[in-house]
């Protein structure tokens, strides 16, 4: 909390809806923090403050911030894109090795195969770093090599 009000920050960006991503929204929004989700996930979350939806620009002081619709992991999951710089926040959709789990309610496996090669690998060069919901950090230059792999392997 310190960090935050050091800094200022009042938004929180889900990346989805999964409780390990979501648990501390209610705490979040009583502390005053707004808190935006996809409105493919919103049913995930007993309250919210704003649906992202995909390709919008979200300003954050000097900073503009793309979301980007990656479904897979869930139906709403979302990645975020910094703009003007190498920094792709990409929540469950991609990790070192491979897409994230798709055995939940809602997750497809074809379809974060297609989120990744279509919204991410198509349009970020080798060099964008890549920082998972969770884990160590990676870049499309290390996981894009990768994708038949993946496909043929089913994860």
């Amino acid at each position: 909390q310190q960090l935050c009000e050091t800094y200022n920050v009042r938004n929180v960006l889900e990346t989805h809806g999964h409780d390990d991503h979501i648990a501390a929204v209610p705490a979040l929004r009583d502390a005053g923090y707004n808190v935006a989700i996809s409105a493919q996930d919103s049913s995930m979350l007993k309250s919210y403050d704003q649906i992202l939806i995909d390709e919008a620009i979200i300003t954050i002081g000097r900073l503009k911030v793309e979301v980007i619709h990656t479904p897979g992991h869930t139906p709403g999951s979302l990645s975020f894109h910094l703009q003007d710089s190498p920094l792709l926040f990409s929540g469950d959709t991609l990790f070192p090795g491979g897409p994230g789990a798709t055995h939940f309610p809602g997750g497809n496996f074809q379809e974060i195969i297609n989120s990744i090669e279509r919204k991410l690998f198509a349009r970020f060069d080798g060099t964008t770093i890549v920082l998972p919901g969770h884990g160590e950090n990676t870049t499309i230059a290390n996981e894009a090599p990768n994708l038949n792999e993946w496909i043929s392997r089913g994860y």
